[in-house]
């Protein structure tokens, strides 16, 4: 869908372990150029040192992609052939247990991408009233039960690790009501992540930075991985007439980019069959794509 090419510049907010970056520099080869950044200075790192063999042609950053605007104008850049940004969390980063994102094993509740910000997990269980743990637990997690899980939260406090907080919220929700593909934390675990990465604010924020910065033609596409993030990238391509904000699940008007999209695609590319059975973790991903028209 971006079709990179030779001379282009492409920008990647959320690195990982580089695979698209490094897909992207390939197809653009000899002389295209790209910027990436992501919160985890580990894999800013790991990937510096796959892709040293490029050369000038990346550009890395630790950094949210959040800040593509100062990020392209510290290279002088003022426009881009393609932006790609995966909302996906790393493997990597989720099967650490130090990291705190899963409780498939106990680890401490952290949760940062960025470990070097404050707020952590730790502080949001801990420190949040029933009102505000249950609201974020219901608008970022969709969660029906958030206010009984916020409220035994509370009643169990201090909460000092991942799988203390599974079982807290596990008791919370009657088991004939337990999902049935997922572990019943999940939700609450996605949204105190959430809360703690401020994620939505910066994919708002992003977005229309993203699409000033695109030439006409460039393309934008951004892989997302719960209804929430699609919702509001869908809303963005569809022009001013559906350009809303989500704050804490509330939808909040605002005034639209002047820019213009065309839709790629006009449905959600997911994963295939074959791919879920290789990467379970992919079953869940979204990808939309719109191209710049003016």
């Amino acid at each position: 869908m971006m079709q990179p090419k030779d001379g282009g510049r492409y920008f990647d907010g959320t690195l990982g372990d580089g695979g698209h970056a490094t897909a992207v520099l390939e197809a653009c080869a000899p002389s295209g150029e790209l910027a990436g950044c992501d919160l985890d200075r580990d894999a800013v790192e790991r990937v510096s040192r796959a892709m040293a063999p490029l050369g000038n042609r990346a550009h890395l950053f630790t950094a949210n992609y959040s800040d593509i605007d100062r990020i392209c104008a510290g290279l002088g850049w003022d426009r881009l052939d393609g932006v790609l940004v995966d909302l996906g969390m790393s493997s990597i980063e989720l099967d650490d247990k130090a990291r705190g994102f899963s409780f498939l094993a106990d680890g401490p509740l952290d949760m940062r991408y960025d470990r070097g910000q404050a707020l952590r997990a730790y502080d949001v269980v801990n420190t949040y009233g029933i009102e505000e743990l249950a609201g974020i637990i219901r608008a970022y997690g969709e969660e029906r039960f958030a206010r009984r899980i916020a409220r035994r939260i509370v009643e169990s406090r201090p909460v000092e690790g991942t799988a203390g907080l599974a079982e807290i919220v596990a008791r919370a929700i009657p088991r004939k009501f337990w999902p049935e593909r997922i572990h019943p934390a999940t939700r609450t675990f996605q949204a105190i992540r959430m809360e703690v990465n401020a994620e939505l604010d910066n994919l708002q924020a992003f977005l229309p930075k993203a699409a000033s910065l695109l030439a006409e033609g460039g393309v934008l596409a951004v892989i997302s991985f719960h209804s929430l993030e699609d919702r509001i990238v869908k809303r963005f391509f569809a022009g001013p007439s559906a350009a809303l904000l989500y704050r804490r699940g509330l939808p909040v008007q605002r005034e639209a980019p002047a820019e213009h999209f065309q839709r790629i695609t006009k449905k959600p590319i997911v994963a295939s069959e074959e791919e879920i059975r290789s990467n379970p973790r992919a079953r869940s991903a979204r990808l939309r794509a719109a191209r710049r028209l003016a």
